[in-house]
């Protein structure tokens, strides 16, 4: 697949990501792996930014793709979603070859439990599991006032020998093909406690609506899924408020569920959680056989006839 037909050529990545191609984790992704003269870099990225917008596609109009300079790369900027980048990146329509391996990220933000289903990010690197690329997603756990820029950097260096393992597992073409691995940095990630391996927990990001003066106020949320709580700015909704005109509402982060022994646990603990995802989401063992005993006796029980 890709280069790995011939060894003399470097394995190709193709990276892409949701936060937009000027994104600094995106940035300081492509110079670490550049700077290790060991791949050939590709990127595909949104122009603009695209967080949570899950895996969404575009479908009956057109996307535009702009050739960019990022120095050592071969890089396009794309109007589309990040699922768009990666399926226009792996399909030789704007490079010569299908890339060995697509990496999405680095996001501005974590992407755990239930917030794996939003993310951007994400569905960068399922839709190349979609299409049989190998893939991988990262997300830096960034928290505002503590992180900075440089650790973007770090992130990307902690990274490289999954990469690079990853690399040698297709090369050798035993890289699992039923699965894609979602990784998230810690905050603190200069001393991190090493890889983990994880499970998809159920946290979620508890949210309420803040109203707005309208759509250009409040500015936009920090990142798809980045967890912080700052309710000294936030006004409750006002059910008295009424206008013959739109109403605007924005969304606010005012906390986070995290569940013991998942993902989004061992991140919190100071590890890089590396969890295998698919793409099916089949529902829990107890509602598989509760539906098993319902289903037969609804058409029955519930016809038009029988109301």
């Amino acid at each position: 697949m890709g280069s790995n037909d011939d060894d003399s050529k470097r394995p190709a990545i193709m990276v892409t990501n949701d936060d937009g191609i000027d994104a600094a984790g995106l940035r300081a992704l492509v110079r670490s792996l550049v700077s290790t003269n060991k791949y050939e870099v590709l990127v595909c990225a949104p122009d603009s930014e695209k967080s949570a917008v899950s895996h969404s596609i575009t479908w009956q109009n057109a996307v535009s793709a702009k050739q960019v300079s990022i120095d050592g790369a071969t890089a396009f900027a794309v109007s589309g979603t990040p699922a768009d980048c990666t399926s226009l990146g792996i399909r030789s329509a704007l490079f010569p070859s299908k890339p060995d391996l697509v990496i999405s990220g680095i996001n501005m933000g974590s992407n755990c439990g239930y917030n794996i289903v939003y993310s951007g990010t994400v569905a960068g690197a399922r839709e190349a599991f979609f299409n049989g690329v190998p893939a991988l997603s990262l997300s830096y756990n960034w928290v505002g006032g503590t992180s900075n820029t440089d650790d973007y950097t770090l992130a990307a260096q902690a990274c490289l020998p999954i990469i690079n393992a990853m690399l040698a597992e297709i090369k050798n073409k035993t890289f699992p093909q039923k699965c894609f691995l979602n990784v998230d940095l810690p905050t603190n990630v200069a001393n991190h406690k090493g890889f983990k391996l994880t499970k998809q927990g159920k946290s979620i990001g508890k949210m309420r609506w803040r109203q707005v003066n309208s759509d250009m106020q409040g500015g936009k949320m920090l990142s798809t899924m980045t967890m912080e709580t700052n309710s000294s700015s936030s006004t409750e909704i006002d059910s008295s408020t009424k206008s013959q005109e739109d109403l605007f509402f924005k969304r606010e982060v005012i906390g986070a569920y995290v569940e013991d022994d998942t993902d989004s646990y061992f991140l919190q603990e100071g590890y890089i959680t590396v969890t295998p995802l698919g793409a099916l989401s089949p529902a829990e063992i107890e509602s598989q056989a509760y539906f098993k005993e319902w289903l037969p006796g609804v058409a029955e029980r519930f016809s038009s006839s029988a109301l």
